[in-house]
C-alpha cells in the first residue's frame, strides 16, 4: 500500500482502498493525501469511513457537496449535541475549551461572532501591519545564512505565535509555553498515551488561559483579550466559559494554520522556479499567488467535526442522523471540476480567491483570514527579499510531511533551506 500513493503520479486507487487509507488515518495517506482525495472525488465523493476513534464518520471531498455542507444548517457544528461521538473523540479534557463560535450554531454562534467581530476588525488587524515587519525582520535577522536552517521552528511558527500573543496581549515572557502546550495538541493522535497528553496540555492551557482572562479584568490593556473582558452586545458580554474558549481559539488557531501555510507556500515556490518569479514580481503578484498557494495546499486539510442533525442525503448517500460529517478542504480546492489543472500550482489562476476554502464558507468563515493573509503577504515578501536566492536544502521529492494520525494540519514536519547558497 505504500507505493500505492507515493507520489501525485502514482496509479489511481481503487475506492476500497482509497476509504482505507482515509479511514486508517496511514502514514502513507498523511504524508500525501491528494491521491487518496482524487480516487474518492471520483467514485465515493460521500464516503462512509471506519476511522481509528469508531464513531461513523462521512467524508465529503468534491468541491460542490462540500461548499453546500460548510454552510448547511443541517450540519450543526454544535458538538455539545453528540456529547457521546465527542467524548469517544478527544476524552473530557476538550470539552471546556470547545465553548467558542467554531463549536457552535446559531442563535449562539450569531451572538459570538458578533462580539468577536466587534473587537477583532480589520482597522485592528491593520495596526499590526508595523509590528507584523518588526516581527520578521528580528527572526530573520536570527537566522544563519552561513548553513542550512530549519526554517519550520526559527521563523514560521515564532512569527504568527507572537502576532497572534501581541494580539491578544499574551506577555511575551509566557508565548513559548504556550506554545509548547498547543504543539501538542496540534500533534496529538488516538490512544491512551496519546489522549493523556492531549488532557494534560488541554487541561494547563485552560489554567494559564483563565489566570490570563482575571489579569485582563485586574490589569485591562489595548489587546484584543482585554476588549473581549469588556464586550457587549444587546445580549450581555461573554460568560467567563466562553471567554477562555475564545482565547483559546483564537490563540491556537491563530497561529497553527498560519505557521503551516508559511512553511507550505516557502516550499512548493523554491520547489517550482518559473512561479516563484511570477509571484516576486510585484506586490499584486505575490498576494495573487498566496490565494493559488491557499487553494493549492491549504494548511487546513479537513473541516472540524459537523454532526447530522437529521437524515441526509447527497449525492446519493444516505447520513444518518446522528452521523459525524467532515469536509475535505485539501479535496474540494482540487476538485477538477471546479479549478483547471487542479493539481498544477498556477500563481496566475484567475479568481481563485473568491473560489478556493481554505478558509471556509457560510456563517462560519474564518474570522482571521485578513490576519492570515497580512502575515502571508509580509512574510514572504520580506523572506524572498532578503535572500531572492534561497534554495531548499534537499531535493524536493525528499521534503517530510507530518504524518500524524489526524488530518487537521497539513504541513511540513521540516523546512531546511539554504538561506544564501553562494
Amino acid at each position: 500500500m505504500t507505493q500505492a500513493f507515493a507520489s501525485e503520479e502514482s496509479e489511481a486507487l481503487s475506492p476500497e482502498e482509497a476509504a482505507a487509507a482515509a479511514s486508517s488515518c496511514s502514514r502513507e495517506f498523511r504524508a500525501n493525501p491528494h491521491p487518496v482525495y482524487a480516487a474518492l472525488r471520483e467514485n465515493a465523493p460521500v464516503c462512509p469511513l471506519s476511522p481509528p476513534h469508531g464513531v461513523e464518520t462521512y467524508l465529503i471531498t468534491r468541491y460542490d457537496d462540500g461548499r453546500a455542507a460548510l454552510a448547511d444548517p443541517r450540519l450543526s457544528k454544535d458538538m455539545y449535541g453528540a456529547i457521546d461521538a465527542y467524548h469517544r473523540i478527544f476524552g473530557d479534557s476538550s470539552i471546556a475549551l470547545d465553548d467558542n463560535m467554531l463549536f457552535s450554531d446559531p442563535p449562539k454562534h450569531t451572538r459570538l461572532r458578533r462580539i468577536v467581530g466587534s473587537t477583532f476588525t480589520p482597522k485592528r488587524v491593520e495596526s499590526l501591519r508595523t509590528r507584523v515587519q518588526e516581527i520578521t525582520d528580528e527572526l530573520l535577522d536570527q537566522c544563519p545564512t552561513s548553513g542550512p536552517v530549519n526554517l519550520l521552528p526559527e521563523f514560521c511558527f515564532p512569527l504568527p505565535l507572537h502576532v497572534i500573543c501581541e494580539l491578544l496581549g499574551v506577555p511575551e515572557n509566557e508565548r513559548k509555553q504556550a506554545q509548547e502546550w498547543s504543539a501538542t495538541v496540534a500533534q496529538t493522535g488516538f490512544g491512551p498515551e496519546a489522549r493523556k497528553a492531549l488532557e494534560i496540555a488541554e487541561g494547563n492551557l485552560r489554567e494559564y488561559l483563565v489566570e490570563l482572562c482575571a489579569r485582563k479584568r485586574r490589569e485591562p490593556d489595548s489587546g484584543l483579550l482585554s476588549a473581549l473582558v469588556t464586550a457587549k452586545d444587546q445580549e450581555g458580554a461573554l460568560t467567563d466559559h466562553e471567554l477562555v474558549s475564545t482565547a483559546w481559539v483564537l490563540l491556537f488557531a491563530g497561529h497553527k494554520s498560519t505557521a503551516y501555510q508559511i512553511g507550505n507556500a516557502v516550499y512548493h515556490l523554491l520547489s517550482r522556479p518559473e512561479q516563484k518569479r511570477l509571484a516576486l514580481r510585484d506586490d499584486a503578484a505575490m498576494a495573487a499567488a498566496i490565494e493559488e498557494i491557499f487553494r493549492f495546499e491549504t494548511s487546513v486539510e479537513n473541516s472540524t467535526f459537523r454532526w447530522a442533525k437529521e437524515d441526509i442525503v447527497i449525492r446519493d448517500q444516505l447520513i444518518p442522523k446522528g452521523a459525524l460529517v467532515q469536509i475535505s478542504i485539501t479535496g474540494a480546492n482540487r476538485d477538477p471540476e471546479m479549478f483547471t489543472d487542479p493539481d498544477e500550482l498556477d500563481v496566475q489562476r484567475p479568481n481563485v480567491q473568491a473560489a478556493h476554502l481554505a478558509f471556509g464558507y457560510g456563517p462560519h468563515y474564518c474570522v482571521g483570514a485578513p490576519l492570515a493573509r497580512l502575515e502571508m503577504q509580509i512574510a514572504l515578501g520580506t523572506l524572498f527579499g532578503r535572500h531572492p536566492d534561497m534554495a531548499l536544502a534537499g531535493a524536493p521529492e525528499d521534503a517530510r510531511w507530518m504524518t500524524v494520525p489526524f488530518p487537521a494540519f497539513r504541513g511540513l514536519a521540516e523546512l531546511p533551506v539554504v538561506l544564501d547558497p553562494s
